[in-house]
């Protein structure tokens, strides 16, 4: 048993990770500002001793008396600003949260002496365009949207506590994350606002000719990245974590349908014009989180579809 903290712990893929973390009976403290993540996400973590610190990132003084408190001894970074698009309209707010409040963290980790920090990174939009298809870690990172710059900035951070006062870090770059949790009424995250509008009887908007490319992933599969990164203290630098395969946003609105059991007509997409920003192809090599990790995704399209369908019904009653 160990003692944990997760930022961005009642988030969509925190939520999932504290929930692996109680289960097998370790010691979980969460830091979130519930400004996106959800107090119900952790009911069943808090019922089990679980400790919520209601604290926003980018307050350095919150963030260390969370850590104070909490005196972790590993650290899962998940919270963070996730929107593209409000990443290129707003880029200052993007970096607030996403560099500052990561220094934040990291400095915090620093002076309660936190022995690993397990960083959240993305795959789908740090390397921006680019025809190395999957795209390995090599590869170096040109992002179209503040998102992506911000995240690598953050990655920078990580490594320099890391070479400076030997903090034993290391960065996940996710594909597209999809599965129970996330929002289907957000702006991110296509395969639950499309699963909600299956389940509401309403079309798909696809923005664009819909072959635009990502690598999506399960949640499941990442919280199993997450867990064996903590675990291999020699793990440093930056992994790609996905399917390494490319799927379509058509291919996406195909698999709802078998998950959904739904007739082509029933769920015809309708078109918009492409949006700034927004990359045309996206996957992952994850030849090195397999290799050194140990970490494969076992989870299909459909499969994860069928399940991210079954739990946004079983919320709505």
């Amino acid at each position: 048993m160990a003692n944990y903290l997760v930022t961005g712990g009642a988030g969509f893929i925190g939520s999932n990770i504290v929930d692996a973390l109680v289960a097998r009976g370790d010691d979980v403290a969460v830091l979130d500002d519930l400004s996106s993540g959800r107090r119900e996400n952790l009911a069943g973590a808090l019922a089990a001793g679980a400790v919520l610190h209601e604290a926003d990132i980018r307050d350095a003084a919150a963030v260390r008396a969370a850590f104070d408190a909490a005196r972790p001894e590993l650290v899962f970074h998940l919270a963070a600003q996730i929107d593209v698009r409000k990443s290129i309209d707003d880029p200052a707010f993007d970096a607030g949260v996403n560099v500052v409040g990561t220094i934040n963290v990291l400095e915090a980790a620093r002076a309660a002496g936190v022995a690993r920090l397990v960083n959240t990174s993305t795959g789908g939009a740090i390397y921006g365009e680019t025809d190395v298809m999957p795209t390995p870690e090599t590869v170096t990172p040109l992002p179209m949207a503040a998102y992506g710059q911000s995240k690598q900035c953050a990655e920078l951070y990580c490594a320099w506590y890391a070479r400076l006062y030997g903090m034993g870090t290391v960065t996940l770059r996710y594909g597209n994350v999809y599965g129970p949790r996330q929002d289907p009424a957000g702006e991110a995250g296509v395969i639950a606002i499309f699963a909600g509008r299956l389940l509401d009887g309403r079309h798909p908007v696809i923005f664009g000719d819909g072959l635009a490319t990502r690598d999506y992933t399960f949640v499941g599969d990442i919280v199993a990245a997450n867990l064996a990164a903590a675990a291999n203290p020699g793990a440093t630098g930056s992994y790609n974590v996905g399917t390494g395969t490319e799927s379509s946003v058509l291919d996406v609105v195909d698999a709802l349908r078998e998950a959904g059991d739904t007739a082509p007509d029933a769920f015809a997409p309708v078109h918009e014009p492409a949006r700034m920003g927004e990359l045309q192809r996206s996957s992952l090599d994850v030849t090195r989180a397999r290799d050194e990790l140990g970490f494969t995704t076992g989870t299909t399209l459909v499969e994860g579809v069928r399940a991210t369908l079954g739990h946004i019904r079983a919320q709505r009653g």
